[in-house]
């Protein structure tokens, strides 16, 4: 049973004696339940500074590196919740901070998993500034462990070899294919405890269930006695898990893009693939209206027909070449959002005309490169928070069938070879499962508001509102083709979510945005 000891929200105080050029100190906990056991992480002051050293990458340079309106720390935390007196590690946090009285904090993370929720928070401060939030709370993002700037972070393969495994097309269904990828599969996940520090220790405790214990040190540490969160995409299921461990901490959680709490992995594998069928089906439409639109009649057969002879033969795009998997990859990352269709569009007129630098950029930023060759954590995190938070898929003839549901789901994908049923890295990975089983539980939780897009390719519009009932919260539907929509740019959403966040005021039932 978990010991906790209750403590009243603390005031902010600049720490007397303590002084580092730059760095400004604050003790703003601890603030609310801390467990047992926890409280030197729970009370531990926070040193703000220009966030300049956090930004290792060109996209996170680009977001954050040089923003002079936003300051950033590091949070100390176990490596392992069990064993608090063991070894530790950082998480990075960005702040923009409020203008006037402010409530509290608004924690927010971007999904993937794998993304930057530093990087996300400073790109959101442009439409933050534009509603009342920017008022009334600290706009908060962090990098979850072993991702971004967080230390150390999950490092499983090179620049050089992540290039070459974009290559490597992994489309030979044959029996001998098979182990070729699966041997391929077993030694990235060595290579990911190798290449990581303290190696298997730290892919063990990089889960969700350990990330909403982070988030739950870092809402004391700023003095919040209670968490208000924005979630987007995997970001739902951290909330949705920070519910379920700390009912009694949540003051209002907005959860857009929701990952399906019904569905298991094959399932969910499938329903995605509709989805993006759904919105590339979207795309031809506004596609046809356009000139020079190389999509014929069957737009599913006239895009295989662009994109499949690249699996015998890459185009070069300079020292370069433009694979199979980076075209699908550019054209999935396109679904994203209608805004991305313009770029779509020119990539497959440049596909058709044999060059390919435009759905190359596409999935390089998908991948998270910059002109240097130099990769993000995203992909590596992704995999290894994957390994952690899910099911082995170990049974060869139910992956063989969700492959082929998967090709029926989304024909525009279909390579046009056999279906496969190769074991992913995860059958291999060399630490357990350690997230929780089962629906999640609303038990002891205020009504949260749950997000949910008709058209996500992403994250099917039923899966918000799976989880909206699970949860026994309110469903905010937005009619559109795009993966989240919360503060980037609807008026009506972004004015139900900030009331919501302000006053705890939920938007009447069965409201619909469009």
């Amino acid at each position: 049973m978990l010991l906790v000891i209750p403590l009243l929200a603390s005031c902010t105080s600049v720490i007397e004696g303590t002084s580092k050029p730059g760095v400004s100190f604050e003790s703003s906990g601890p603030a609310g339940v801390v467990p047992a056991g926890l409280e030197e992480f729970y009370g531990q002051k926070l040193g703000w500074e220009n966030c300049a050293p956090y930004a290792t990458t060109g996209s996170s340079r680009d977001a954050y590196g040089t923003k002079r309106d936003v300051e950033c720390t590091r949070l100390r935390v176990p490596l392992d919740y069990s064993k608090p007196t063991g070894d530790t590690i950082t998480i990075g946090v960005l702040r923009y901070k409020a203008t006037g009285q402010k409530i509290g904090s608004l924690l927010t993370n971007p999904g993937g998993p794998g993304a930057s929720g530093m990087a996300s928070a400073a790109g959101m401060v442009s439409e933050y500034r534009k509603t009342d939030l920017a008022e009334k709370f600290d706009l908060i993002g962090f990098d979850p462990r072993g991702i971004g700037a967080s230390e150390p972070a999950v490092t499983c393969l090179t620049g050089p070899e992540r290039d070459a495994e974009r290559l490597d097309l992994d489309t030979d269904t044959s029996p001998a294919g098979i182990a070729q990828t699966e041997q391929e599969n077993r030694t990235y996940a060595e290579k990911c405890a190798a290449g990581t520090k303290f190696g298997a220790a730290m892919l063990a405790n990089l889960g969700t269930r350990d990330v909403v214990k982070d988030m739950d040190v870092l809402r004391s540490a700023l003095g919040d006695a209670k968490l208000s969160y924005v979630g987007y995409s995997y970001g739902t299921r951290i909330g949705t898990e920070y519910a379920e461990t700390f009912p009694q901490n949540v003051r209002a959680l907005i959860l857009d893009g929701a990952v399906d709490p019904t569905q298991d992995q094959l399932a969910s594998l499938v329903a995605q693939a509709a989805g993006f069928q759904k919105a590339f089906d979207e795309f031809v439409k506004w596609c046809r209206g356009k000139k020079d639109c190389p999509l014929g009649a069957d737009a599913n057969s006239s895009f295989r027909q662009l994109t499949t002879p690249l699996i015998q033969k890459p185009v070069d795009v300079g020292d370069r070449k433009l694979s199979y998997n980076d075209a699908i990859t550019a054209a999935i990352q396109a679904m994203y959002s209608e805004q991305l269709w313009p770029i779509l569009l020119n990539g497959l007129q440049e596909l058709k005309a044999g060059k390919g630098t435009t759905l190359l950029r596409l999935a390089d930023a998908y991948f998270d490169r910059d002109d240097q060759g130099q990769y993000s954590t995203i992909t590596d995190a992704f995999n290894a928070v994957h390994c952690v938070d899910d099911p082995r898929l170990t049974d060869k003839n139910a992956l063989l069938e969700t492959q082929k549901k998967y090709k029926e789901a989304a024909p525009f994908l279909d390579d046009g070879n056999p279906a496969g049923a190769a074991l992913d890295s995860c059958a291999f990975w060399p630490a357990p499962v350690t997230a929780r089983t089962g629906p999640p539980k609303a038990d002891g939780i205020p009504p949260l508001l749950v997000i949910s897009t008709t058209g996500d390719p992403a994250t099917p519009y039923e899966a918000g509102v799976n989880l909206a009932k699970a949860l026994n919260s309110r469903l905010l539907t937005f009619e559109g083709v795009q993966h989240t929509v919360f503060l980037q740019g609807d008026r009506c959403v972004d004015d139900a979510g900030v009331k919501y966040l302000i006053d705890q005021t939920l938007p009447a039932d069965g409201t619909r945005c469009a």
